[in-house]
């Protein structure tokens, strides 16, 4: 765009993402392009209506030297100075009405601008061209760590993920293992804790319920300011052959949140939470890594629980949630590490809202010879502890919005009950023995 501003403003107007926090990018929040690129619409919208104002005095002024045209001799020093500062007045606020109205639109025009270069990237990703260095950096990646990045990773799956609903029903009845099944919740301890409200302490949380075991979830009860508010802790994708496919985490769980909007799992987060003692209408902030962050994000778009609860807040760490639009009155804050392809499996960046951030670590990470990296170093739950401890010290200010409002509704945390809840689904069919693969028809190894 031109650098055409008014004088003395110091420099053109444009829109910019925020700079990087060190290892961290922002996207999103009150500092996000979208956000300024609101905040550009309503500036423009009251500089038409000031141009408007000053139309109109302009227009009086023009009438009221009409009216003194006929008095300019009378005596002429004072009629024709009359006329002469009037006609000034007039030049002056036509000046600044022109100026004005030149700036809405160059204001205008920058958003126009850049939702033509938003198109016009979108469509390179979409033909699979990208930015050199972001190319560069996916090979480079790849060679440090054996696994697609995130960026590499939302390429390849934007299209097959949003064929995922339509095939769910297949997809369940060919592979009996993913199916959701119906799931239920069984409380089975609540504990006093010392609870640490923040981002970092929250994700502690997701740790310990994991180690309770397979299909836990934890609500914790909070008093914040005389008031209660509660914590939904969900935990990540858990294989054990030894759960009999009973675990609403494991595989099948994926199907669920991705394809089915985790019906069945919130059915069982309203259930432990009514069994904590939650009354309805309390606040609620949802916790969860990998699989858990795309069931705690399902709540945040589910009507009938945000009928029952008000969900104020939901901490997202590794998880592909891009397809889910919260509701404009929840607040989210997601962790993601460039080299996590996780995050990606979904096939398109989040959302840069105002009530959405999204943070990603960019710090290098390698995976040595002999090294159990897991799904890949980027999608360890302690490197999200470690972000996460970073977005609470960043004086972003979309971080700082965002970790004020979680403040806002548990407080300083401190003295909480915990209480851990054993989800179970109903497990899938047996496979008959002559069970076929569903694509070649013949039988499956060690089938009769």
């Amino acid at each position: 765009m031109a650098d055409v501003t008014p004088s003395g403003s110091g420099g053109p107007i444009r829109v910019l993402p925020p700079p990087p926090d060190g290892n961290l990018t922002v996207s999103g929040g009150v500092g996000g392009i979208t956000v300024q690129l609101d905040e550009l619409d309503q500036g423009a919208g009251r500089l038409d209506l000031l141009a408007e104002r000053l139309a109109a005095i302009e227009a009086g002024l023009f009438a009221a030297w009409q009216e003194l045209g006929a008095h300019q001799n009378q005596p002429r020093s004072t009629g024709t100075a009359a006329l002469m500062a009037v006609w000034e007045a007039k030049d002056a606020v036509q000046e600044v009405h022109r100026e004005l109205r030149r700036i809405s639109g160059q204001v205008r025009s920058c958003r126009r601008e850049y939702e033509i270069a938003e198109s016009a990237a979108h469509l390179q990703w979409r033909l699979g061209l990208s930015d050199p260095d972001v190319e560069f950096q996916k090979h480079v990646d790849f060679w440090r760590t054996g696994f697609l990045n995130g960026d590499a990773t939302e390429m390849l799956a934007a299209n097959a993920v949003l064929v995922l609903p339509a095939i769910k029903p297949l997809v369940e009845k060919n592979i009996p293992s993913l199916r959701t099944g119906t799931v239920t919740a069984t409380r089975e301890e609540s504990v006093p804790i010392d609870l640490d409200a923040s981002p970092a302490g929250l994700l502690k949380r997701v740790q310990l319920i994991e180690a309770r075991g397979s299909g836990y979830v934890e609500v914790i009860e909070v008093d914040a300011g005389g008031r209660k508010a509660y914590v939904v802790v969900v935990p990540g994708t858990q294989v054990n052959e030894s759960d009999g496919g009973t675990n609403p985490f494991d595989l099948g769980g994926i199907v669920d949140g991705m394809g089915g909007q985790s019906e069945q799992v919130n059915a069982a987060v309203i259930q432990s939470l009514r069994a904590a003692g939650a009354e309805p209408g309390a606040d609620v902030v949802a916790v969860g890594y990998s699989q858990g962050g795309i069931h705690a994000m399902n709540l945040a778009a589910d009507e009938g629980f945000l009928r029952d609860y008000r969900l104020r807040y939901v901490l997202t760490a590794g998880s592909p949630v891009s397809r889910i639009t919260p509701s404009p009155d929840v607040s989210t804050l997601h962790l993601e590490h460039r080299t996590d392809w996780v995050p990606g499996s979904d096939g398109m960046p989040n959302r840069d809202a105002r009530n959405q951030v999204t943070v990603t670590m960019t710090n290098d990470l390698y995976v040595r010879g002999g090294e159990d990296a897991g799904l890949g170093p980027g999608h360890s739950l302690t490197g999200y502890q470690e972000a996460a401890s970073l977005v609470g010290a960043s004086k972003d200010p979309s971080l700082v919005q965002s970790t004020a409002v979680l403040d806002g509704v548990l407080g300083a945390g401190g003295a909480a009950t915990a209480t851990r809840f054993a989800l179970t689904k109903t497990p899938p069919p047996a496979v008959p023995k002559d069970r076929r693969d569903p694509f070649s028809g013949r039988p499956q190894p060690g089938a009769r």
